[in-house]
């Protein structure tokens, strides 16, 4: 199993200003990453996407760390102007750039959920069909260019692995995944162990993430909580520090043969350096703790 590291997790380094965007690949390989995988590029002002990649494949060849994913955001429901098709062509372009990251794989959202406007039904399966046909056309599309795509557990409405099972189920596509987040799953109020067992058959890549959890029918904690779907309250973890069961899941990803990348996806409050080196040399230990 490959360890990785979500350039979100240097976000708040980058919005600080002690952390260049484009270095991140050296900082990764510094702390030990075997890989990387960049989400949500944070680019310069004047800069595209398209433009700004091949500076971030220069600096991940550099540092001698291969990126193996690229993580951007989209919405089959809600996105351009509400038309699903536009949506998947707004992606094409998407998956350019993960192919001149060098990337084989990309991760886009589903959707966020029908707006408060929406009118008539709004649950998981009336957007189901909208959502594989939109999934579908561009995990076709990738496929052309030796990318895969996935989804992620993600948000609180394409989160429940209940739900995203029926959506891998509906795009039924060999070259579309999911993207499992072990720590979203709370986002849900779900169990994250148990909807890890139902995610694993799926599993193209792995987020490792941890929460610290307190009970909705506590206080609000203040400043670094939010709510979950269900009224309780989150706050990002260093990797070891919060309550998700991480040595659990990874013995589930094991008994499962999966042997792919894990990445850690820090959001914690801490020093996002420190957090990200105390959250690798921990999962480092866990892994070779769940046999």
């Amino acid at each position: 199993m490959k360890i990785g590291v979500s350039s979100y997790s240097f976000s708040q380094a980058v919005r600080a200003g002690t952390l260049k965007f484009v270095d991140i690949p050296a900082r990764a390989k510094e702390v030990g990453f075997d890989v990387l995988e960049f989400s949500t590029l944070m680019l310069p002002e004047g800069e595209t996407a398209l433009g700004f990649a091949p500076r971030l494949r220069e600096a991940a060849d550099k540092a001698g760390i291969p990126i193996v994913n690229y993580t951007i955001g989209a919405d089959f429901i809600n996105g351009s102007n509400g038309d699903w098709r536009k949506e998947v062509e707004r992606l094409k372009d998407e998956v350019r750039v993960a192919r001149i990251l060098g990337a084989p794989g990309m991760r886009h959202d589903a959707t966020r959920g029908f707006l408060p406007a929406h009118k008539g039904p709004r649950g998981f399966d009336d957007a189901l069909p909208t959502l594989a046909d939109g999934c579908r056309a561009v995990a076709e599309f990738a496929a052309g260019l030796g990318i895969r795509t996935m989804v992620e557990n993600h948000g609180f409405f394409c989160q429940d692995s209940v739900r995203v099972e029926k959506l891998m189920n509906a795009v039924n596509h060999p070259n579309f995944g999911w993207l499992v987040d072990m720590g979203n799953f709370l986002c849900a109020d779900e169990s994250p162990s148990e909807a890890l067992g139902r995610a694993m058959p799926y599993a193209f890549h792995v987020h490792a993430k941890d929460f610290h959890v307190k009970s909705g029918n506590t206080p609000n904690p203040g400043q670094g909580w939010f709510q979950s779907r269900g009224g309780n309250f989150l706050r990002g973890a260093i990797i070891g520090h919060g309550d998700v069961p991480i040595v659990q899941c990874l013995r589930i990803m094991k008994k499962a043969g999966y042997d792919g990348v894990l990445s850690i996806e820090f959001e914690g409050m801490e020093d996002a350096l420190k957090g990200i080196a105390v959250g690798h040399a921990n999962l480092r230990r866990f892994v070779a703790m769940a046999e």
